[in-house]
């Protein structure tokens, strides 16, 4: 035992690893539907291995914050500037009101209980689980005209405070928005989901344009024997069903193999490949006529490819309207999508859903298909385990340079420091990436250790660094922390549904969404999914999870220099 702590002493990096490798299967652990997660599994396994005195340097915890902030903002940039859109001005606005209450019952509760800065900023990262928030006050905090020693005990008094409030605060909004947001607003969350999915899909089972809702296609083979579609071109024929997509995509005539165009003729006794929804060739095989097999003719290449949406004339372009119009019709015909993705997160693919720059669509279909939809589309995000690293290297060293600089306020002194200004360029070259997606690429892979491994790291040496006065801190003040976590967690979500619901007038199902991304709750998203038994209340999640990312991440140096007035 003597060897493997001197082994962790004489070297940290030991420490770490050994802290994620624990945290992440602490995280794993479910107790009914909840777990603790990643991040607050390696924060714990980080304080118990703290005990053993491990110093970590500094250094190594900014540079994997840096890492995670800049991710963060390169994921959400072209969500936050979509946001700046008209037609999104209500949840900029719900989202401002509710990171601005967060602040406010923070400082006041804080305030009112007689808690150090330390204190008061791990109450606010972790009432409203934002992780950032413990590396930008504490960055403010190293900034303070005030001694080394005083420094360092407000530095451990963060991961305390964090740590009891983000059980609670996870715990408490996870329950309360799918469960209690509906009594709050007088509806009831399926209903209003079916509703609202009537609206959105126009009542039927549509498969529009690309963007079609299936999300499986089958390709089969009919000899026709039907006389009403004889003598009718191809164009014709994939224009008669108006509920569902069907696409000819060759034909065998007198044995041999016809590439067909949009004018090709039909003629009796050709068998033709038909790609349409599974379902809709087990339902509707019997109206061209009896299946064939002719694995000769089948034999096509099918291609499934990411596609990054940069043309401008498809912005704000309803799935309807693409489906429905030229020439996007014809340029996007024989394609089917199997997701869409848009700040991260998966949407739901209905009538009414807008196309927007920066969507990552997934398409299947004929190659020759997808390669020409791809082109129309924008820019074909081909598979490579490569990052740009100059990028995101560039990237950093520019935010950092913008962070450092002060602006007074009514005469206090705010900074966003180095890390606060990694997320701020983040956005910015994630919305160039969306632009021009020629460069900048950083595959979800490397995105995932960007994104989970650095912000692990980071926690995990706070969690070390902290280990040794830990278990004081949490006796000192652990009591306290547990009620006003749950009343700093709910009551910030309570002010914006009712804002949201009876002065922005907004769609319940929307605004529970965009309250679990303003308050930056993927969790909170999945629990009222599930209740709504619907996927629409995403479309409210990402433009508040982009803005509340920025603005809860900017509350860590605000709040230090609140609790500093005065102290």
């Amino acid at each position: 035992m003597d060897y493997f702590i001197k082994a962790l002493q004489q070297n940290p990096e030991l420490a770490i690893f050994l802290a994620l490798a624990v945290g992440f299967s602490i995280g794993k652990i479910k107790l009914g539907g909840f777990s603790l997660g990643t991040v607050v599994g390696t924060l714990f396994a980080g304080v118990l291995i703290g005990q053993l005195d491990i110093k970590v340097p500094s250094l190594v915890k900014t540079v994997f914050f840096d890492l995670f902030l800049f991710t963060t903002g390169y994921k959400v940039g072209p969500q936050f500037f979509r946001g700046l859109k008209r037609d999104a001005l209500s949840q900029m606005a719900l989202t401002l009101v509710l990171c601005t209450t967060c602040l406010a019952t923070a400082f006041i509760a804080a305030k009112l209980l007689g808690y150090d800065i330390g204190t008061a900023a791990g109450l606010l990262a972790g009432a409203f689980t934002e992780s950032t928030v413990i590396g930008t006050a504490g960055d403010a905090i190293n900034r303070l005209a005030i001694s080394a020693e005083e420094k360092a005990r407000l530095l451990k008094n963060i991961p305390v405070a964090y740590a009891v409030t983000y059980l609670v605060g996870t715990t408490a909004v996870v329950w309360f928005l799918p469960n209690i947001g509906p009594k709050l607003m007088g509806i009831n969350l399926k209903d209003e989901a079916k509703k609202m999915q009537a609206q959105v899909s126009g009542g039927a089972e549509a498969q529009p344009g690309i963007m079609s809702p299936s999300r499986s296609f089958d390709v089969r083979a009919y000899r026709v024997t039907n006389e009403k579609l004889v003598n009718k071109t191809i164009a014709e024929l994939e224009a008669m069903p108006k509920e569902f997509r069907v696409f000819i995509q060759r034909i065998r005539r007198e044995g041999a193999i016809i590439e067909p165009e949009p004018n090709t003729v039909i003629h009796q006794g050709d068998v033709i490949a038909v790609m349409a929804k599974a379902e809709v060739l087990v339902e509707r095989s019997s109206v061209v006529g009896p299946e064939v097999d002719d694995k000769e003719l089948l034999d096509f290449p099918v291609e499934v490819l990411d596609v990054v949406v940069t043309n401008k004339a498809l912005v704000d372009k309803t799935l309807s309207e693409l489906s429905k119009s030229e020439p996007w019709r014809t340029q996007f015909r024989g394609v089917f999508l199997r997701k869409l993705t848009r700040a991260g997160a998966e949407m739901p693919i209905t009538l009414t859903m807008q196309a927007e720059r920066g969507d990552l669509l997934s398409l299947v279909g004929a190659k020759r298909d997808v390669d020409r939809a791809a082109a129309v589309l924008g820019y074909a995000d081909w598979p490579t385990n490569a990052t740009d690293m100059v990028f995101v290297g560039t990237g950093i060293v520019l935010g950092g340079l913008v962070g450092l600089l002060t602006v007074t306020i009514a005469g206090l002194p705010i900074t966003l420091t180095a890390s606060g200004g990694a997320l701020i360029m983040g956005l910015v070259f994630g919305w160039l990436r969306s632009v021009f997606p020629a460069f900048g690429r950083i595959p979800e892979a490397a995105m995932w250790v960007f994104d989970m491994v650095g912000l692990s790291v980071f926690i995990g040496v706070v969690g070390l660094t902290a280990g040794p006065s830990f278990i004081s801190g949490l006796q000192k003040s652990g009591i306290s922390l547990v009620f006003v976590g749950f009343v700093a967690a709910l009551l910030p979500h309570t002010v914006a549904i009712l804002f949201g619901r009876y002065v922005l007038k907004m769609n319940p199902v929307i605004l529970l969404g965009a309250c679990s991304g303003a308050g930056t709750m993927t969790a909170a998203l999945r629990a009222i999914q599930d209740e709504s038994q619907s996927k629409l209340p995403a479309l409210g999640y990402t433009v508040p999870y982009a803005v509340g990312n920025i603005l809860l991440t900017a509350w860590g140096p605000v709040i230090v220099a609140l609790m500093s007035v005065g102290s």
